[in-house]
Protein backbone atom coordinates (compact mmCIF):
# COMPACT_ATOMS: atom_id res chain seq x y z
CA UNK A 1 0.00 0.00 0.00
CA UNK A 2 1.47 3.51 -1.06
CA UNK A 3 2.65 5.35 2.14
CA UNK A 4 0.48 8.34 1.37
CA UNK A 5 -2.83 6.33 1.32
CA UNK A 6 -1.47 4.32 4.54
CA UNK A 7 -0.78 7.93 6.23
CA UNK A 8 -4.24 9.28 5.54
CA UNK A 9 -6.32 5.49 7.10
CA UNK A 10 -4.33 6.23 10.08
CA UNK A 11 -5.34 9.92 10.07
CA UNK A 12 -8.94 8.96 9.48
CA UNK A 13 -9.18 6.48 12.15
CA UNK A 14 -7.97 8.61 14.90
CA UNK A 15 -10.64 10.97 13.96
CA UNK A 16 -13.33 8.43 14.15
CA UNK A 17 -12.03 7.09 16.95
CA UNK A 18 -12.09 10.79 18.66
CA UNK A 19 -15.48 11.32 17.27
CA UNK A 20 -17.08 8.29 18.59
CA UNK A 21 -15.39 9.46 21.71
CA UNK A 22 -15.64 13.26 22.65
CA UNK A 23 -18.61 14.06 20.30
CA UNK A 24 -18.85 16.25 17.07
CA UNK A 25 -17.06 19.68 19.30
CA UNK A 26 -13.87 18.01 17.93
CA UNK A 27 -14.43 19.30 14.29
CA UNK A 28 -16.80 22.16 15.10
CA UNK A 29 -15.35 24.57 13.16
CA UNK A 30 -15.43 24.38 9.04
CA UNK A 31 -11.92 23.98 7.88
CA UNK A 32 -11.97 20.65 10.66
CA UNK A 33 -15.30 19.34 9.08
CA UNK A 34 -14.21 20.36 5.43
CA UNK A 35 -10.77 18.20 5.90
CA UNK A 36 -12.88 15.37 8.16
CA UNK A 37 -15.18 14.81 5.23
CA UNK A 38 -11.76 14.67 2.71
CA UNK A 39 -10.35 11.91 4.60
CA UNK A 40 -13.78 10.02 4.67
CA UNK A 41 -14.24 10.43 1.12
CA UNK A 42 -10.83 9.36 0.39
CA UNK A 43 -11.16 6.12 2.61
CA UNK A 44 -14.70 5.27 1.17
CA UNK A 45 -13.23 5.48 -2.07
CA UNK A 46 -10.01 3.33 -1.09
CA UNK A 47 -11.87 0.71 0.35
CA UNK A 48 -14.56 0.60 -2.78
CA UNK A 49 -11.25 0.09 -4.71
CA UNK A 50 -9.98 -2.71 -2.12
CA UNK A 51 -13.08 -4.56 -2.39
CA UNK A 52 -13.51 -4.43 -6.12
CA UNK A 53 -13.18 -7.76 -7.39
CA UNK A 54 -12.03 -7.14 -10.52
CA UNK A 55 -9.15 -4.23 -9.43
CA UNK A 56 -11.49 -1.84 -11.76
CA UNK A 57 -12.85 1.92 -10.44
CA UNK A 58 -15.52 1.84 -13.04
CA UNK A 59 -19.03 1.64 -11.36
CA UNK A 60 -20.93 0.55 -14.12
CA UNK A 61 -18.34 -2.07 -15.01
CA UNK A 62 -18.99 -3.42 -11.47
CA UNK A 63 -22.58 -3.48 -11.80
CA UNK A 64 -22.50 -5.11 -15.19
CA UNK A 65 -20.37 -8.31 -13.27
CA UNK A 66 -23.49 -8.45 -11.24
CA UNK A 67 -25.15 -9.64 -14.07
CA UNK A 68 -22.78 -11.30 -16.40
CA UNK A 69 -22.92 -15.31 -15.98
CA UNK A 70 -19.51 -15.68 -15.05
CA UNK A 71 -19.80 -13.51 -11.98
CA UNK A 72 -23.20 -13.03 -11.32
CA UNK A 73 -23.25 -15.33 -8.07
CA UNK A 74 -20.40 -16.58 -6.03
CA UNK A 75 -21.72 -19.00 -3.70
CA UNK A 76 -19.85 -22.21 -4.74
CA UNK A 77 -17.94 -24.64 -2.99
CA UNK A 78 -15.48 -27.31 -3.38
CA UNK A 79 -17.82 -30.09 -4.34
CA UNK A 80 -18.97 -27.55 -6.88
CA UNK A 81 -15.35 -27.33 -8.07
CA UNK A 82 -15.03 -31.30 -8.65
CA UNK A 83 -18.28 -31.79 -10.44
CA UNK A 84 -17.61 -28.77 -12.91
CA UNK A 85 -14.35 -29.98 -13.46
CA UNK A 86 -15.76 -33.38 -13.88
CA UNK A 87 -18.52 -32.24 -16.38
CA UNK A 88 -16.28 -30.41 -18.54
CA UNK A 89 -13.39 -32.83 -18.31
CA UNK A 90 -15.19 -36.16 -18.73
CA UNK A 91 -16.94 -35.57 -21.97
CA UNK A 92 -17.09 -36.88 -25.50
CA UNK A 93 -13.21 -37.46 -25.48
CA UNK A 94 -13.21 -40.20 -23.11
CA UNK A 95 -15.68 -42.36 -25.89
CA UNK A 96 -12.53 -41.69 -28.50
CA UNK A 97 -9.93 -42.77 -26.30
CA UNK A 98 -10.09 -46.73 -27.64
CA UNK A 99 -10.41 -45.32 -31.26
CA UNK A 100 -6.81 -43.48 -30.56
CA UNK A 101 -5.04 -46.61 -29.41
CA UNK A 102 -6.46 -48.73 -32.31
CA UNK A 103 -4.74 -45.69 -34.52
CA UNK A 104 -1.15 -45.38 -32.68
CA UNK A 105 -0.81 -48.80 -30.41
CA UNK A 106 -1.01 -49.95 -27.31
CA UNK A 107 2.33 -48.12 -25.79
CA UNK A 108 2.46 -45.43 -27.44
CA UNK A 109 -1.42 -44.44 -26.67
CA UNK A 110 -1.66 -45.44 -23.48
CA UNK A 111 1.70 -43.40 -22.79
CA UNK A 112 0.29 -40.63 -24.49
CA UNK A 113 -2.94 -40.72 -22.14
CA UNK A 114 -0.57 -40.32 -19.09
CA UNK A 115 1.57 -37.80 -20.08
CA UNK A 116 -1.36 -35.62 -20.71
CA UNK A 117 -2.90 -36.15 -17.20
CA UNK A 118 0.26 -34.90 -15.61
CA UNK A 119 1.36 -32.17 -17.95
CA UNK A 120 -2.67 -30.92 -18.06
CA UNK A 121 -2.82 -31.73 -14.05
CA UNK A 122 0.47 -28.98 -13.66
CA UNK A 123 -0.88 -26.58 -16.18
CA UNK A 124 -4.17 -26.73 -14.51
CA UNK A 125 -2.38 -26.01 -10.99
CA UNK A 126 -1.12 -22.71 -12.47
CA UNK A 127 -4.05 -21.53 -13.58
CA UNK A 128 -6.07 -22.26 -10.06
CA UNK A 129 -2.26 -20.08 -8.49
CA UNK A 130 -2.57 -16.93 -10.93
CA UNK A 131 -6.17 -16.91 -10.31
CA UNK A 132 -5.35 -14.49 -7.30
CA UNK A 133 -1.78 -14.09 -7.33
CA UNK A 134 -2.56 -9.87 -7.17
CA UNK A 135 -3.63 -9.07 -3.99
CA UNK A 136 -7.44 -7.80 -4.20
CA UNK A 137 -7.93 -8.72 -7.60
CA UNK A 138 -9.29 -11.90 -9.12
CA UNK A 139 -8.75 -13.05 -12.21
CA UNK A 140 -12.38 -14.22 -13.17
CA UNK A 141 -11.82 -14.95 -17.36
CA UNK A 142 -9.11 -16.74 -19.47
CA UNK A 143 -8.78 -13.33 -21.10
CA UNK A 144 -8.31 -11.10 -17.86
CA UNK A 145 -5.04 -13.51 -16.84
CA UNK A 146 -3.95 -13.35 -20.48
CA UNK A 147 -4.20 -9.25 -20.29
CA UNK A 148 -2.09 -9.43 -16.66
CA UNK A 149 0.47 -11.60 -18.52
CA UNK A 150 0.82 -10.28 -21.69
CA UNK A 151 -0.83 -6.78 -21.66
CA UNK A 152 -4.06 -5.30 -22.23
CA UNK A 153 -4.37 -5.69 -26.68
CA UNK A 154 -2.01 -8.16 -26.61
CA UNK A 155 -3.18 -10.60 -23.83
CA UNK A 156 -6.48 -10.09 -25.13
CA UNK A 157 -6.60 -10.69 -28.64
CA UNK A 158 -3.90 -13.46 -28.31
CA UNK A 159 -6.05 -15.75 -25.89
CA UNK A 160 -9.86 -15.02 -26.63
CA UNK A 161 -9.92 -16.54 -30.38
CA UNK A 162 -8.26 -19.50 -29.23
CA UNK A 163 -10.30 -19.77 -26.14
CA UNK A 164 -13.91 -19.40 -28.21
CA UNK A 165 -12.50 -21.79 -30.41
CA UNK A 166 -12.47 -24.30 -27.41
CA UNK A 167 -15.56 -23.06 -26.36
CA UNK A 168 -17.22 -23.86 -29.66
CA UNK A 169 -15.78 -26.32 -30.77
CA UNK A 170 -16.81 -28.43 -27.85
CA UNK A 171 -20.27 -27.57 -28.04
CA UNK A 172 -20.42 -28.51 -31.80
CA UNK A 173 -18.92 -32.08 -30.59
CA UNK A 174 -21.30 -32.14 -28.34
CA UNK A 175 -24.08 -31.65 -30.37
CA UNK A 176 -22.85 -33.99 -32.78
CA UNK A 177 -22.55 -36.64 -30.02
CA UNK A 178 -25.52 -36.04 -28.02
CA UNK A 179 -27.31 -36.53 -31.44
CA UNK A 180 -25.89 -39.62 -31.89
CA UNK A 181 -26.26 -41.02 -28.59
CA UNK A 182 -29.96 -40.48 -28.62
CA UNK A 183 -30.06 -42.03 -31.73
CA UNK A 184 -28.04 -44.90 -30.85
CA UNK A 185 -29.93 -45.47 -28.24
CA UNK A 186 -33.94 -45.42 -29.31
CA UNK A 187 -32.76 -48.05 -32.42
CA UNK A 188 -31.94 -50.61 -29.79
CA UNK A 189 -34.93 -50.06 -27.90
CA UNK A 190 -37.18 -49.03 -30.90
CA UNK A 191 -35.28 -50.80 -33.94
CA UNK A 192 -38.41 -49.40 -36.54
CA UNK A 193 -36.81 -46.07 -35.44
CA UNK A 194 -33.49 -46.86 -37.24
CA UNK A 195 -34.51 -45.15 -40.31
CA UNK A 196 -35.10 -41.58 -38.90
CA UNK A 197 -31.92 -39.34 -40.05
CA UNK A 198 -29.34 -38.33 -37.52
CA UNK A 199 -30.21 -34.89 -38.29
CA UNK A 200 -33.21 -34.96 -36.04
CA UNK A 201 -31.82 -35.77 -33.14
CA UNK A 202 -29.36 -33.04 -33.13
CA UNK A 203 -32.15 -30.95 -34.28
CA UNK A 204 -34.09 -32.00 -31.36
CA UNK A 205 -30.81 -31.63 -28.71
CA UNK A 206 -30.50 -28.09 -29.94
CA UNK A 207 -34.02 -27.31 -29.46
CA UNK A 208 -33.15 -28.56 -25.45
CA UNK A 209 -30.02 -26.28 -25.64
CA UNK A 210 -31.94 -23.25 -26.47
CA UNK A 211 -34.24 -24.10 -23.12
CA UNK A 212 -31.18 -24.53 -21.03
CA UNK A 213 -29.26 -21.90 -22.40
CA UNK A 214 -31.65 -19.55 -20.70
CA UNK A 215 -29.96 -20.39 -17.01
CA UNK A 216 -28.63 -16.67 -15.84
CA UNK A 217 -25.35 -17.68 -14.36
CA UNK A 218 -22.73 -20.51 -14.15
CA UNK A 219 -23.77 -21.09 -10.58
CA UNK A 220 -27.03 -21.72 -11.66
CA UNK A 221 -26.16 -24.62 -13.37
CA UNK A 222 -24.85 -26.57 -10.40
CA UNK A 223 -27.72 -29.33 -10.44
CA UNK A 224 -27.26 -29.62 -14.42
CA UNK A 225 -23.58 -29.96 -13.67
CA UNK A 226 -23.59 -32.60 -11.10
CA UNK A 227 -26.02 -34.95 -13.21
CA UNK A 228 -23.80 -33.84 -15.91
CA UNK A 229 -21.10 -35.27 -13.82
CA UNK A 230 -22.98 -38.46 -12.34
CA UNK A 231 -23.75 -39.35 -15.68
CA UNK A 232 -20.56 -38.97 -16.89
CA UNK A 233 -18.78 -41.68 -14.38
CA UNK A 234 -21.70 -44.34 -15.15
CA UNK A 235 -21.45 -44.43 -18.79
CA UNK A 236 -17.43 -44.36 -18.77
CA UNK A 237 -18.04 -47.81 -16.12
CA UNK A 238 -20.64 -49.67 -18.05
CA UNK A 239 -18.74 -48.77 -21.19
CA UNK A 240 -15.47 -50.47 -19.36
CA UNK A 241 -17.62 -53.28 -17.81
CA UNK A 242 -19.37 -54.08 -20.80
CA UNK A 243 -15.87 -54.08 -22.81
CA UNK A 244 -14.65 -56.42 -20.11
CA UNK A 245 -17.10 -58.67 -20.76
CA UNK A 246 -16.94 -58.31 -24.19
CA UNK A 247 -13.41 -59.12 -24.55
CA UNK A 248 -13.68 -62.14 -22.57
CA UNK A 249 -16.38 -63.68 -24.19
CA UNK A 250 -15.48 -62.94 -27.79
CA UNK A 251 -11.20 -62.64 -27.88
CA UNK A 252 -10.52 -64.29 -30.84
CA UNK A 253 -9.24 -62.85 -34.00
CA UNK A 254 -8.75 -59.54 -32.37
CA UNK A 255 -6.11 -57.81 -33.92
CA UNK A 256 -4.41 -55.01 -31.98
CA UNK A 257 -2.12 -53.71 -34.75
CA UNK A 258 -2.96 -49.90 -36.08
CA UNK A 259 -5.83 -49.49 -38.15
CA UNK A 260 -3.79 -48.16 -41.24
CA UNK A 261 -1.86 -50.33 -43.33
CA UNK A 262 0.29 -47.91 -45.35
CA UNK A 263 2.95 -45.68 -44.06
CA UNK A 264 0.84 -42.46 -44.91
CA UNK A 265 -1.93 -43.84 -43.37
CA UNK A 266 -0.23 -44.56 -39.93
CA UNK A 267 1.48 -41.15 -40.16
CA UNK A 268 -2.38 -39.26 -40.68
CA UNK A 269 -3.58 -41.88 -37.87
CA UNK A 270 -1.27 -40.57 -35.24
CA UNK A 271 -1.41 -37.34 -35.85
CA UNK A 272 -5.37 -37.86 -35.43
CA UNK A 273 -4.84 -39.69 -32.07
CA UNK A 274 -2.93 -37.03 -30.83
CA UNK A 275 -5.66 -34.90 -31.40
CA UNK A 276 -8.39 -36.79 -29.91
CA UNK A 277 -6.12 -37.69 -26.61
CA UNK A 278 -5.64 -33.25 -26.31
CA UNK A 279 -9.52 -32.83 -27.26
CA UNK A 280 -9.75 -35.47 -23.51
CA UNK A 281 -8.03 -33.08 -21.55
CA UNK A 282 -9.97 -29.66 -22.43
CA UNK A 283 -11.35 -28.46 -19.48
CA UNK A 284 -8.88 -25.91 -18.91
CA UNK A 285 -10.58 -23.16 -20.87
CA UNK A 286 -13.03 -22.96 -18.18
CA UNK A 287 -11.10 -23.58 -14.86
CA UNK A 288 -11.07 -19.57 -14.08
CA UNK A 289 -14.67 -19.33 -14.74
CA UNK A 290 -15.76 -22.35 -12.70
CA UNK A 291 -13.09 -20.63 -9.63
CA UNK A 292 -15.06 -17.04 -10.42
CA UNK A 293 -17.76 -18.96 -8.50
CA UNK A 294 -16.03 -20.06 -5.81
CA UNK A 295 -16.10 -16.62 -2.66
CA UNK A 296 -12.76 -15.59 -1.68
CA UNK A 297 -11.49 -14.06 1.00
CA UNK A 298 -7.19 -12.94 2.32
CA UNK A 299 -8.29 -15.67 5.02
CA UNK A 300 -9.76 -18.28 2.65
CA UNK A 301 -8.23 -17.74 -0.76
CA UNK A 302 -10.70 -19.34 -3.37
CA UNK A 303 -8.11 -21.52 -4.72
CA UNK A 304 -8.05 -23.78 -1.44
CA UNK A 305 -11.20 -25.09 -2.32
CA UNK A 306 -11.06 -25.13 -6.28
CA UNK A 307 -7.50 -26.67 -5.55
CA UNK A 308 -9.52 -29.92 -3.35
CA UNK A 309 -12.36 -30.15 -6.35
CA UNK A 310 -9.57 -30.37 -8.85
CA UNK A 311 -7.88 -32.93 -6.60
CA UNK A 312 -11.14 -35.09 -6.70
CA UNK A 313 -12.08 -34.66 -10.58
CA UNK A 314 -8.27 -35.64 -11.95
CA UNK A 315 -8.94 -38.82 -9.83
CA UNK A 316 -11.88 -39.71 -11.45
CA UNK A 317 -10.32 -38.70 -15.07
CA UNK A 318 -7.77 -40.79 -14.34
CA UNK A 319 -9.88 -43.82 -13.50
CA UNK A 320 -12.25 -43.28 -16.83
CA UNK A 321 -10.01 -42.54 -19.03
CA UNK A 322 -7.74 -45.69 -18.69
CA UNK A 323 -10.43 -48.00 -17.80
CA UNK A 324 -12.03 -47.30 -21.14
CA UNK A 325 -8.81 -46.77 -23.54
CA UNK A 326 -7.64 -49.61 -22.52
CA UNK A 327 -10.94 -52.28 -22.20
CA UNK A 328 -12.43 -50.76 -25.35
CA UNK A 329 -8.75 -51.18 -27.20
CA UNK A 330 -9.01 -54.85 -25.93
CA UNK A 331 -12.17 -55.94 -26.64
CA UNK A 332 -12.51 -54.61 -30.55
CA UNK A 333 -8.70 -53.98 -31.53
CA UNK A 334 -7.95 -51.98 -34.16
CA UNK A 335 -12.08 -52.37 -35.46
CA UNK A 336 -13.54 -50.82 -32.79
CA UNK A 337 -15.33 -47.32 -33.58
CA UNK A 338 -14.36 -43.69 -32.90
CA UNK A 339 -17.59 -43.90 -30.57
CA UNK A 340 -17.03 -47.06 -28.35
CA UNK A 341 -20.48 -46.80 -27.22
CA UNK A 342 -21.49 -47.48 -30.92
CA UNK A 343 -19.20 -50.48 -31.56
CA UNK A 344 -21.10 -52.23 -28.61
CA UNK A 345 -23.89 -53.70 -29.35
CA UNK A 346 -24.93 -55.86 -26.16
CA UNK A 347 -26.49 -56.54 -23.83
CA UNK A 348 -28.78 -54.03 -25.62
CA UNK A 349 -30.58 -52.56 -22.75
CA UNK A 350 -27.53 -51.55 -20.71
CA UNK A 351 -25.63 -50.01 -24.21
CA UNK A 352 -29.08 -47.94 -24.56
CA UNK A 353 -28.91 -46.89 -20.88
CA UNK A 354 -25.11 -45.94 -21.73
CA UNK A 355 -25.64 -43.87 -24.76
CA UNK A 356 -28.85 -42.05 -22.90
CA UNK A 357 -26.22 -41.18 -20.46
CA UNK A 358 -24.24 -39.70 -22.40
CA UNK A 359 -26.90 -37.70 -23.86
CA UNK A 360 -27.47 -36.22 -20.61
CA UNK A 361 -23.98 -35.59 -20.12
CA UNK A 362 -23.69 -33.47 -23.11
CA UNK A 363 -26.88 -32.06 -22.44
CA UNK A 364 -24.99 -30.53 -19.28
CA UNK A 365 -21.12 -30.33 -20.46
CA UNK A 366 -22.69 -28.01 -23.25
CA UNK A 367 -23.61 -25.63 -20.33
CA UNK A 368 -20.96 -25.51 -18.73
CA UNK A 369 -18.38 -25.01 -21.97
CA UNK A 370 -21.20 -22.45 -23.52
CA UNK A 371 -21.09 -19.87 -20.48
CA UNK A 372 -18.07 -18.08 -20.95
CA UNK A 373 -19.58 -17.63 -24.66
CA UNK A 374 -22.09 -16.64 -23.73
CA UNK A 375 -20.47 -14.49 -21.13
CA UNK A 376 -18.30 -13.00 -23.66
CA UNK A 377 -21.36 -12.13 -26.25
CA UNK A 378 -23.61 -10.25 -23.70
CA UNK A 379 -20.45 -7.98 -22.18
CA UNK A 380 -19.82 -7.14 -25.83
CA UNK A 381 -23.34 -6.11 -26.85
CA UNK A 382 -23.55 -4.15 -23.37
CA UNK A 383 -20.74 -2.30 -23.51
CA UNK A 384 -19.65 -1.29 -27.10
CA UNK A 385 -23.66 -1.87 -28.94
CA UNK A 386 -25.21 -0.24 -25.85
CA UNK A 387 -28.02 -3.04 -25.23
CA UNK A 388 -30.03 -3.09 -22.04
CA UNK A 389 -29.31 -6.20 -19.76
CA UNK A 390 -32.12 -8.50 -19.22
CA UNK A 391 -34.01 -11.38 -19.89
CA UNK A 392 -34.99 -10.36 -23.93
CA UNK A 393 -30.76 -10.00 -24.03
CA UNK A 394 -30.03 -13.47 -22.57
CA UNK A 395 -33.04 -14.85 -24.98
CA UNK A 396 -32.07 -13.52 -28.43
CA UNK A 397 -28.11 -14.00 -28.09
CA UNK A 398 -28.05 -17.74 -26.60
CA UNK A 399 -30.54 -18.93 -28.73
CA UNK A 400 -28.74 -17.44 -32.01
CA UNK A 401 -25.55 -19.32 -30.67
CA UNK A 402 -27.18 -22.37 -30.14
CA UNK A 403 -28.70 -22.40 -32.72
CA UNK A 404 -25.71 -21.68 -34.97
CA UNK A 405 -23.49 -24.94 -33.25
CA UNK A 406 -26.77 -26.70 -34.19
CA UNK A 407 -26.87 -25.96 -37.75
CA UNK A 408 -22.77 -26.83 -38.02
CA UNK A 409 -23.33 -29.93 -36.17
CA UNK A 410 -25.51 -30.96 -38.72
CA UNK A 411 -23.87 -29.93 -41.84
CA UNK A 412 -20.42 -31.84 -40.37
CA UNK A 413 -21.25 -34.39 -37.61
CA UNK A 414 -17.50 -36.61 -38.13
CA UNK A 415 -17.24 -37.34 -34.35
CA UNK A 416 -13.34 -38.81 -34.77
CA UNK A 417 -12.15 -36.18 -37.03
CA UNK A 418 -13.82 -33.47 -35.48
CA UNK A 419 -11.82 -34.48 -32.32
CA UNK A 420 -8.94 -34.56 -33.80
CA UNK A 421 -9.07 -31.37 -35.48
CA UNK A 422 -10.00 -29.40 -32.53
CA UNK A 423 -8.41 -31.05 -29.97
CA UNK A 424 -5.00 -30.19 -31.90
CA UNK A 425 -6.11 -26.78 -33.33
CA UNK A 426 -6.95 -24.82 -30.04
CA UNK A 427 -7.04 -27.20 -27.03
CA UNK A 428 -3.60 -27.73 -26.97
CA UNK A 429 -2.94 -24.46 -26.30
CA UNK A 430 -5.79 -23.46 -23.84
CA UNK A 431 -4.28 -26.92 -21.66
CA UNK A 432 -0.70 -27.73 -22.39
CA UNK A 433 1.04 -24.77 -23.07
CA UNK A 434 -0.17 -21.31 -22.81
CA UNK A 435 -0.87 -21.57 -18.95
CA UNK A 436 3.02 -21.74 -18.70
CA UNK A 437 3.85 -19.34 -20.78
CA UNK A 438 1.34 -16.91 -18.87
CA UNK A 439 3.17 -18.35 -15.42
CA UNK A 440 7.33 -17.28 -17.20
CA UNK A 441 5.87 -14.24 -18.12
CA UNK A 442 4.69 -13.24 -14.44
CA UNK A 443 6.72 -15.56 -12.21
CA UNK A 444 9.77 -15.47 -14.03
CA UNK A 445 11.52 -18.58 -12.35
CA UNK A 446 15.39 -19.56 -12.05
CA UNK A 447 15.95 -21.22 -14.95
CA UNK A 448 16.22 -25.24 -15.01
CA UNK A 449 13.86 -25.20 -11.62
CA UNK A 450 11.45 -26.99 -11.64
CA UNK A 451 8.89 -24.66 -12.55
CA UNK A 452 11.06 -23.28 -15.39
CA UNK A 453 11.89 -26.85 -16.31
CA UNK A 454 8.21 -28.13 -16.13
CA UNK A 455 6.72 -25.14 -18.14
CA UNK A 456 9.16 -26.07 -21.05
CA UNK A 457 8.34 -29.29 -21.08
CA UNK A 458 4.77 -28.76 -21.24
CA UNK A 459 5.26 -26.23 -23.76
CA UNK A 460 6.79 -28.31 -26.32
CA UNK A 461 4.85 -31.00 -25.78
CA UNK A 462 2.07 -28.65 -26.63
CA UNK A 463 3.26 -26.46 -29.37
CA UNK A 464 3.58 -30.07 -31.47
CA UNK A 465 0.45 -31.19 -30.75
CA UNK A 466 -1.12 -28.17 -31.88
CA UNK A 467 1.09 -28.39 -34.55
CA UNK A 468 0.57 -31.92 -35.88
CA UNK A 469 -2.72 -33.25 -34.80
CA UNK A 470 -5.37 -30.94 -37.04
CA UNK A 471 -3.50 -32.39 -40.24
CA UNK A 472 -5.00 -36.36 -39.16
CA UNK A 473 -8.48 -34.47 -38.10
CA UNK A 474 -8.78 -33.15 -41.44
CA UNK A 475 -7.66 -36.25 -42.70
CA UNK A 476 -10.13 -38.14 -41.09
CA UNK A 477 -13.21 -35.91 -41.93
CA UNK A 478 -12.34 -35.83 -45.67
CA UNK A 479 -12.39 -39.77 -45.47
CA UNK A 480 -15.71 -39.57 -43.62
CA UNK A 481 -17.26 -37.09 -45.94
CA UNK A 482 -16.93 -39.35 -48.77
CA UNK A 483 -19.55 -41.72 -47.64
CA UNK A 484 -21.88 -38.41 -46.49
CA UNK A 485 -24.88 -36.21 -48.00
CA UNK A 486 -25.64 -33.61 -46.21
CA UNK A 487 -28.62 -33.67 -43.47
CA UNK A 488 -28.81 -37.27 -44.28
Amino acid sequence: MPAQIQFYRVKIDDIEALVHAEGSALISTPSDKTIYNMDIELKKAHEAKGNNVNGGDDKDGNDLNEWLPVTASRKANWKHSAFHNVTAMVGAGVLGLPFALSQIGWIPGIGMIIVSWVVTFYTLWQLVEMHEMVPGKRFDRYTELAEHAFGSKAGYWSVMPQQMLVQVATDIVYTVTGGKSLKKCLQLIFPAMANIRQTYYILFFTGLQILLSQTPNFNSLKGVSLLAAVMSLCYSMVAFVASTVRGANHHHGIKYGVRSHTTAGMVFDTLNALGTIAFAFAGHSVVLEIQATIPSTPEKPSKKPMWKGVIFAYVIVALCYLSVAASGFWAFGSLVEDDILISLEKPRWLIAVANFMVFLHVLGSYQVFAMPVFDLIESCLVKHYKYKPGRPLRLISRTAYVALTGFIGMCIPFFGGLLGFFGGLVFASTSYFIPCIMWLAVHRPRRWSFHWTASWVSIIVGVLIAVLAPIGGVRQIILSAKTYRMFS
